[in-house]
């Protein structure tokens, strides 16, 4: 069967994408990324892998899922091409105060880790920055800030810390002012972080359906915000439960407005809005991992 995909103004699209081609695409992508594609997302898949087509020469879609098979590079574009990068500075603004409240706690108590699970273009792990730089009056080198995604070109966005002076237009003129640098000449209307706070994160790329993580515990807080979405109830246990021996017993989890822990309840227990803490048995994952 083939989906009839149409420009907005009625005209046929160039290439044939059909029910079979679309059912293939969420087999790989589920597989390889854990993101569960739901059958209105046809359109959105057609529209992006068809930049891929045209970018490798393939004229069919058949032909260029024959091309992933053994070719790392273009499988990266490919999840790239079907990952969601919605992100802005200090999106869901009430979990920032939260989190600096929680690091004052453990601040003097060991070196404070953070991880940032998704993120993006980096706007995400740059307001954690902000927010512990500004609350201790400073840059900390006590703290750092791990930051992924599986995405490995938002994350070379997220490393250069370079953007648009509009996704900085709804800061303050002092936030702006602290933390950013004003491009000027072939830069002018970009502003870059400045390089203290960047210094305070190491971005790397973590597909979270690996077996092996490059992460290490124990952390203090981490950030897993608007991500579970996209992966089925199976998948998201699976993540929380290894989320929980990497945390310190007193850690934080912090998720996005639509999403809930509730499937690992025996793990983690709400601390208030969308912020999560560890439960007995949770603590417990974390004691078994010390040993």
């Amino acid at each position: 069967m083939t989906i009839k995909l149409q420009t907005s103004d009625g005209r046929e699209r160039e290439f044939v994408f059909t029910e079979e081609n679309f059912k293939r695409i969420c087999k790989l992508i589920y597989e390889h990324a854990g993101i569960s594609l739901k059958p209105s997302k046809q359109h959105m898949v057609y529209s992006r892998l068809a930049r891929r087509l045209r970018a490798t020469g393939v004229n069919n879609f058949k032909d260029y899922l024959a091309l992933l098979e053994g070719n790392d590079a273009e499988w990266q574009a490919f999840v790239n091409s079907l990952t969601t990068n919605l992100t802005s500075f200090f999106r869901e603004p009430h979990h920032f105060p939260i989190l600096a409240e929680h690091v004052a706690r453990q601040r003097g108590k060991h070196k404070v880790v953070l991880w940032c699970s998704a993120a993006s273009t980096g706007e995400e792990p740059y307001s954690m920055a902000m927010t512990l730089a500004d609350t201790f009056g400073g840059f900390a080198p006590d703290i750092s800030i791990i930051a992924t995604d599986v995405d490995t070109s938002v994350l070379a966005t997220a490393d250069a810390g370079i953007y648009p002076v509009e996704r900085v237009g709804k800061l303050s003129e002092a936030v702006v002012k602290r933390h950013f640098l004003m491009g000027t000449g072939k830069q002018s209307g970009f502003v870059r972080v400045r390089p203290e706070l960047r210094a305070m994160i190491t971005f790397m790329q973590v597909n979270l359906l690996n077996d092996v993580w490059p992460i290490r515990g124990p952390l203090d807080a981490i950030f897993c915000r608007n991500v579970m979405i996209y992966f089925d109830k199976a998948t998201q246990l699976r993540i929380l439960q290894r989320f929980a021996p990497l945390l310190q017993p007193d850690g934080l989890v912090f998720s996005g407005h639509s999403e809930s822990l509730y499937n690992a309840k025996h793990l983690f227990k709400s601390r208030g809005k969308t912020v999560y803490e560890l439960t007995d048995s949770g603590a417990h994952a974390y004691r078994q991992a010390k040993k």
